[in-house]
């Protein structure tokens, strides 16, 4: 009799952990499966990739509700729905282009803060160094510090990108989801003249050089405006993307610790993100989704979504250099 136990398998063509079984299945349902990003493999090979995808399942620096451990697995589970073939209205399959992994989440023990903060370090190096742009599934923002600071190490103080509620930017000696942009700046992790934030829409007296976008400003002068000064303050320089899920209004995204209202529209980010392909982007990640709050996965759903806009910017911007290159 035949083994009925099915086989996990990679698919080469599609580095996507699919099933092989006695009905010849080769599409997994979303509710079915290995719950890794996008279907993603989960590896710590990182021969031949382009993506590293990781988790940081850490909430304890939080200012206000907390929750957002939960959103790595959450936005794993709801990128489920989106893994099948083509991306509207990309027209492409990305991962035919770009080779995606999911390497799982930075290890940590409950109430090692210390203990996280240089694991997450660690892990972010490794992928850096391997010269393979980093994807992190947040936890809350203060992670984002750990990241820019293995990016800084190998390319210099990078060009922020942030869309977000809040300017994180409030002056400590500790770290914490609020302060990190600080620290970033103090340490020279990033250029804050060639820096822009967008979405603001909490009062802080501004005392720095990086741009900033409110919220009136930008619905004033729409995602075409926004992108145009993105692009100008970002120029050629390598950037870094994170995109604070409160960024985007609680109508749209209730499931997250601090929630603004009058944020941006999810169509913002998105028509920003299907026209980024000439930014150099060496590393993103998406934070804040906390899951306890939502309301039928929309927020992890949104996020998820937001991460894959970005895979397809990232797939046409490879085809692209690769058309310039094949010309010359």
């Amino acid at each position: 009799m035949k083994n009925m136990n099915e086989k996990l398998l990679p698919m080469e063509a599609k580095g996507e952990v699919q099933t092989e079984s006695v009905i010849k299945s080769s599409v997994e349902m979303p509710y079915s499966g290995i719950r890794t990003f996008l279907r993603r493999r989960h590896t710590h090979d990182l021969t031949g990739v382009d993506y590293a995808i990781f988790g940081v399942p850490f909430d304890l620096a939080t200012s206000g509700r907390p929750g957002a451990r939960f959103g790595p697995s959450a936005l794993r589970e709801a990128s489920t729905h989106l893994s099948c073939g083509k991306v509207w209205p990309w027209n492409i399959a990305p991962f035919k282009s770009i080779e995606a992994v999911d390497l799982g989440d930075v290890p940590f023990q409950r109430g090692q803060t210390n203990e996280m903060m240089k694991n997450t370090i660690q892990f972010s190096q490794s992928i850096v160094d391997a010269d393979v742009s980093t994807i992190m599934l947040g936890g809350d923002h203060c992670i984002t510090y750990n990241t820019l600071k293995a990016h800084a190490s190998k390319h210099g103080p990078l060009a922020l990108i942030q869309f977000d509620a809040h300017r994180d930017i409030l002056e400590s000696d500790y770290l914490d989801h609020g302060t990190f942009v600080h620290h970033a700046i103090k340490e020279e992790l990033i250029d804050p003249e060639h820096s822009i934030q967008i979405g603001i829409r909490t009062h802080y007296e501004k005392n720095d050089s990086m741009q900033v976008l409110y919220r009136d400003w930008f619905h004033e002068n729409g995602w075409q405006g926004a992108l145009s000064k993105i692009k100008e303050t970002v120029g050629n320089r390598k950037a870094y993307l994170s995109i604070d899920i409160d960024s985007i209004d609680p109508a749209f995204a209730p499931g997250t610790g601090t929630p603004v209202v009058d944020g941006l529209h999810p169509n913002d980010i998105i028509s920003i993100l299907r026209n980024s392909m000439d930014l150099e982007i060496v590393g993103m990640d998406l934070v804040e989704v906390a899951p306890a709050y939502d309301n039928a996965e929309i927020t992890a759903l949104l996020g998820a979504t937001l991460v894959q806009e970005f895979l397809c910017s990232r797939a046409v911007r490879k085809n692209n250099i690769a058309k310039k290159s094949t010309k010359k």
